[in-house]
């Protein structure tokens, strides 16, 4: 058998990696059928399939699975070597919860950036900015959900509480109802969301009133702090994370209408690709983040 490239073995990587034709091509900058023509040739050296294909991407086979253990480490470790010779005012690129990266990581990460740190970010859904990890167009990720993406680690970053919250007015009218604040009386009241399927809501109100909620959405906002400024205004009662709405609180421009023995927690997780860690900024910022969320009382 001739030798085999490192390119192709680069390119099976990634399309294993990525579980997809395209995704691996926009990952290595090549066009489409580059990545498939070098995945046949590698086939061809090795006189076995390698992935099947199915309506949306590709699945390894045994064979895969097997070449990908056997040189995935040497190759992340190879470039390693080479992203150690980049210089060292090489941007990160972060992704996450435009929410959550804006309004909390961003204030965080001010003195490395006043020291030098170049930064690039990515907003957007956790499966997305995972999906962009994986490939290399990312660097770190905040996840809101654990990753389970081959060559990705996460540590557990924070804990996010939820509360249902409203203007003053529309507490203070939920109370003189007189009959307590519940599924009943919520579902009277217009309700400010995220989204239309209600993913923040409908997760509340199955962990606090063990059932779903009753109502639609009057006001669909898909930015949290729209929600907030909805809600600060009026407009109806919704579900937000306490890192958010603290301030309104404290100032009294919202109130909390229940106050659960167990209120609903989400865990945010800090992810890294396999081989990026070892660049110098990549591991600084990382290592930055996961101290300054562990001194944060707020999480």
């Amino acid at each position: 058998m001739s030798p085999i490239s490192l390119d192709l073995l680069r390119t099976f990587l990634a399309v294993h990696r990525t579980g997809s034709i395209t995704a691996a091509a926009q990952t290595l900058g090549l066009s489409q059928p580059a990545v498939t023509a070098q995945v046949k040739t590698l086939e061809s050296a090795l006189d076995r399939p390698l992935f099947d294909r199915l309506p949306r991407g590709v699945a390894p086979t045994p064979a895969a699975e097997e070449l990908a253990r056997r040189v995935a480490v040497s190759l992340d470790a190879l470039d390693e070597v080479v992203q150690s010779e980049l210089p060292s005012d090489e941007a990160v690129h972060l992704g996450g919860p435009a929410e959550f990266l804006c309004e909390v990581v961003m204030p965080m990460l001010a003195p490395l950036v006043r020291d030098g740190l170049r930064l690039r970010t990515t907003l957007g859904l956790a499966d997305d900015l995972l999906a962009d990890l994986a490939a290399g167009r990312l660097d770190l990720v905040v996840s809101t959900i654990r990753p389970r993406v081959r060559g990705v680690h996460a540590d557990p970053l924070y804990d996010e509480e939820f509360l249902l919250v409203a203007a003053p007015s529309l507490g203070d009218a939920l109370r003189a109802a007189g009959s307590g604040i519940g599924p009943r009386t919520l579902a009277g009241m217009p309700l400010v969301a995220y989204a239309e399927d209600l993913p923040i809501v409908r997760r509340y109100w199955r962990t606090v009133f063990g059932r779903r909620p009753a109502m639609a959405a009057q006001i669909v906002i898909p930015d949290l702090r729209g929600v907030l400024s909805a809600v600060r205004a009026g407009m109806g009662v919704s579900v937000l994370p306490a890192y958010l709405c603290g301030s309104d609180l404290d100032a009294g421009t919202l109130v909390t209408l229940a106050d659960p023995e167990e209120p609903p927690i989400n865990t945010g997780y800090l992810a890294v690709r396999s081989g990026a860690q070892a660049r110098p900024a990549v591991a600084r910022a990382r290592a930055y983040l996961l101290e300054a969320f562990r001194a944060d009382p707020l999480f």
